[in-house]
């Protein structure tokens, strides 16, 4: 029998192997579509045509793509991952190409945003780039070299803002005070908590505005648990979390409002904090009962008042926390 054409030759350098994530998606819910495409984007997939995505041959990539086709299949769409290689070098080349310009794209967006922000003591401006570059850095497969470039101009603007005064170094009293804040509509426990953390603690005169999810927040304003938001979840925190480590209060009755926060929100049981099962009652029963996001933000600030007292019990109150 003649040899294939198609035999592997010894001398051949070995090529890349990828994992390919193929799915389809119905027509409803009309979410699915746009969440799914989130989180493609999120894991730094490339599309190589509708429907099918690469990624490089790695665990963390694996695990993303399981993820999201379990996801996709849950939303009542199919999805498969399979493991390919490429016998022509060009279409290689040319995929490799396209996770360089994506990723370029990237950093230059967030050097876009380090040259527009304008004080370069906005302390919230820089952790926001620091955020996103650590975001884009974590897909970043192929180490590209605006990652260095735009590490060594975000590393200049934090210089500048730590030997900035000290007000200025803490958002909670400088960059964070009379703002609007911004959210999605719909509160439940994790941006209730948080609405109640920047009145109490942050600014006594915050505002709050609640927004479609799409909706992003106007110049000036601070968003919060939003998709790309000024705070939001970072790695296995929730946005309250976020908040109480960036505002610098040293409290432990928030820590262990954080902790049951934490376990109500993300269903993880991280911390085991027998509380959050009652608190999540009165949370349902507080949402069932007002409509309204206003609403539930008033019954909100009495409860969070009430939580923090009784682990606060005769504790004077921290030298950091706002007046009201």
């Amino acid at each position: 029998m003649a040899p294939s054409a198609r035999q592997s030759n010894p001398e051949r350098e070995p090529r890349r192997r990828w994992y390919l994530l193929i799915h389809q998606l119905p027509a409803k819910p009309l979410y699915l579509r746009a969440k799914i495409r989130h989180r493609l984007r999120e894991v730094g997939a490339i599309a190589l045509k509708k429907g099918l995505y690469a990624l490089p041959q790695r665990d963390a990539c694996l695990e993303d793509f399981e993820r999201i086709a379990r996801e996709a299949i849950a939303g009542g769409g199919e999805a498969y991952l399979c493991v390919a290689e490429f016998p022509d070098p060009s279409t290689e080349e040319a995929l490799l190409a396209r996770f360089a310009q994506t990723r370029n794209a990237d950093y230059e967006s967030i050097e876009e945003r380090l040259r527009s922000a304008g004080d370069p003591k906005a302390t919230a401006s820089l952790a926001r780039a620091r955020k996103r570059l650590e975001e884009v850095a974590r897909i970043d497969f192929f180490d590209s070299p605006a990652r260095g470039r735009v590490e060594k101009h975000l590393r200049r603007a934090e210089a500048v803002a730590r030997r900035g005064s000290d007000a200025a170094a803490n958002p909670a009293r400088a960059d964070l005070s009379r703002k609007t804040w911004v959210t999605r509509r719909g509160l439940h426990v994790d941006r209730i908590a948080s609405a109640w953390l920047i009145r109490r603690f942050v600014d006594s005169r915050a505002r709050f505005r609640f927004v479609d999810p799409k909706e992003r927040a106007k110049p000036g304003e601070v968003s919060f648990d939003m998709v790309e938001g000024d705070f939001t979840h970072e790695g296995d925190r929730c946005t309250f979390e976020t908040l109480l480590a960036r505002i610098h209060v040293s409290d432990r009755a928030l820590r262990e409002i954080a902790e049951i926060v934490h376990d109500i929100d993300l269903k993880d049981g991280k911390f085991g904090r027998a509380e959050a099962a009652g608190l999540e009652q009165l949370l349902t029963g507080l949402v069932l009962a007002n409509s309204r996001d206003e609403a539930r933000l008033e019954r909100g600030l009495v409860l969070f008042d009430e939580l923090y007292e009784s682990f606060r019990g005769k504790r004077s109150v921290s030298s950091t926390e706002v007046p009201r």
